[in-house]
């Protein structure tokens, strides 16, 4: 989990008297989580974060189911989804579960006159393409290309993009977003053996407090619905915090591949666990160094997961003619492995260049229609000679 974290002014103790310049109170305010019983931050902020002005008529964003069962191998054109100037617009759910939505998005606008909150999922975000900044109360958060942004449920935010070049990735997680529990100690540090370092975790960093009162937007998702309430004060007003929940980026450029004498599976790569799902990070490393090893991956029978790969970057060993963007799909009960001629054409290679992520669900995953009109129709056949 992220370490403790202070930024701006905090008294020396919780729930006692804080009291602005003019001898009015600072709003304290606890977001907790699992109740009283887990990780929480205390936010004081310049005004109550309960002024609601009105609250508009909710609609739907559910997606539109076309495969409710799937037992094929599929996959998708992830840049066939187009670019769509408003942030939210842009996501487009691909497949999901009752634990977790995948949803590709490519917005071309900042968000300026609205915010947004998922009041009962997790965010990974994850940029394969494009930079900029996520704003939320806890302070600004800079974030690049290949970085996992991670977002508390419950967090406001608004993202301000470079340019309208963006490519995300994004995954909703109807439970805690965690690092892998054989990764931290029983304080909750990362171990030598992990590959990455609280030093690779980027946090918030400049904390802006606004002051501002008017009528602010705040698009809520609960559900399958956006619930736009408008609130009286600007929800940046923090003049500071300090816990263990806030937002963090970790970046698929500082995970550190293990590797072995013969081909590792794919835990060695996990980058982040839930109840629901887990999720990797493939990246460049040195293959199997035994004389006989075969690095290319083995025939493998899913049989307690979906398996997804989002491929980002590189030249992927294991399959042939894969696009940026790409996404296959590998259901529960449904061997899959190398294309033909993968095997061979790994022998005797030296390392690999490649990045992707990797969604393994343990519930099997519906298909959208949104999806279905970006599929490779024949994948399935792709393992014919």
């Amino acid at each position: 989990m992220p370490h403790y974290q202070h930024r701006g002014k905090i008294p020396p103790k919780r729930h006692i008297v804080f009291r602005k310049p003019d001898s009015s109170l600072y709003a304290e305010e606890v977001v907790s989580t699992e109740g009283f019983s887990n990780i929480y931050s205390i936010i004081y902020h310049e005004y109550p974060p309960t002024k609601v002005l009105k609250i508009d008529k909710p609609y739907s964003v559910a997606p539109d189911v076309a495969v409710e069962e799937n037992l094929q191998n599929r996959s998708f054109k992830g840049f066939d989804v187009k670019p769509v100037d408003d942030f939210l617009e842009s996501r487009k759910t691909i497949l999901f579960n009752s634990d977790v939505y995948i949803a590709l998005a490519a917005p071309r606008h900042s968000m300026t006159d609205y915010f947004y909150k998922n009041s009962q999922a997790d965010e990974m975000i994850f940029v394969h393409e494009g930079e900029g900044i996520l704003k939320t109360v806890y302070g600004e958060l800079l974030f690049f290309k290949g970085d996992h942004l991670v977002i508390p449920r419950g967090t406001i935010y608004q993202l301000t993009f470079k340019d309208e070049n963006n490519r995300l990735f994004i995954l909703e997680s109807l439970s805690p977003i965690n690092f892998p529990k054989r990764y931290m100690n029983l304080s909750g540090q990362l171990l030598e053996h992990s590959p990455f370092y609280e030093r690779d975790i980027k946090t918030p960093g400049k904390l802006v407090t606004h002051n501002e009162t008017g009528d602010f937007l705040i698009k809520i998702k609960r559900g399958g619905k956006i619930y736009p309430y408008h609130y009286a004060t600007h929800p940046f007003d923090a003049v500071g915090w300090d816990g263990h929940l806030y937002p963090y980026a970790l970046s698929i450029y500082d995970f550190e591949p293990l590797t072995g004498r013969i081909h590792q599976p794919p835990p060695v790569h996990q980058t982040f666990e839930t109840p629901g799902f887990v999720t990797c990070a493939f990246v460049p490393r040195l293959y199997d160094y035994h004389p006989q090893a075969i690095p290319a991956p083995y025939h493998h029978s899913n049989v307690d997961s979906d398996e997804v790969l989002y491929y980002v970057d590189g030249d992927f060993m294991s399959r042939n003619n894969i696009q940026r963007g790409q996404i296959t799909l590998h259901p529960i009960g449904i061997p899959h492995g190398p294309h033909p001629g993968a095997i061979e054409r790994s022998i005797g290679k030296k390392g690999t260049d490649e990045y992707a992520v990797m969604v393994d669900t343990f519930k099997p995953l519906k298909l959208t229609k949104t999806a279905m009109d970006i599929e490779f129709k024949d994948y399935y056949k792709s393992w014919l000679d």
